[in-house]
């Protein structure tokens, strides 16, 4: 950085549901998740901004959307675009929480955004990060049940 010169400052990320009265007038992000094992219960859908200390930690929106089928859908209003990154779950017994079996893996199905790989542990942000331009965009998330 040239002496003198600034650091660019950083924009807030922030976001809410697209229907709501006070959705920002910047970019959407449409997000159809799919592989739902039944209609019970709801989806919720959580979006992070693009730090990726804050992933799975800081949420800056959260959703919670029924299934239709064996799918749901959901759209964030962004106040920016930028990279996000998304995270899913399929609350079947609308308890609130990711139930995990007494080994820990997860009862209820789960997913992220690029549908990033899952080994040990939840998937890094760079796995899951998606660029959203100007213009918008969609993503589609697989649920998976183990």
């Amino acid at each position: 950085m040239p002496t003198g010169a600034q650091p660019a400052a950083t924009v807030e990320q922030r976001a809410t549901l697209c229907s709501a009265a006070d959705a920002p007038a910047g970019p959407r992000l449409a997000i159809t998740i799919t592989n739902a094992r039944n209609a019970m219960g709801e989806v919720v859908v959580t979006l992070y901004g693009a730090d990726p200390r804050a992933f799975l930690e800081q949420r800056i929106a959260l959703a919670e959307v029924p299934i239709q089928g064996n799918a749901a859908q959901v759209c964030f209003a962004l106040s920016t675009p930028g990279d996000y990154a998304v995270s899913v779950f399929h609350d079947e017994n609308n308890d609130h929480i990711l139930n995990r079996t007494l080994l820990g893996l997860p009862e209820e199905g789960f997913g992220f955004s690029n549908d990033a790989p899952v080994r040990l542990g939840p998937p890094s942000f760079r796995a899951a990060r998606v660029a959203v331009p100007p213009s918008g965009g969609g993503i589609a998330i697989r649920l998976r049940y183990f």
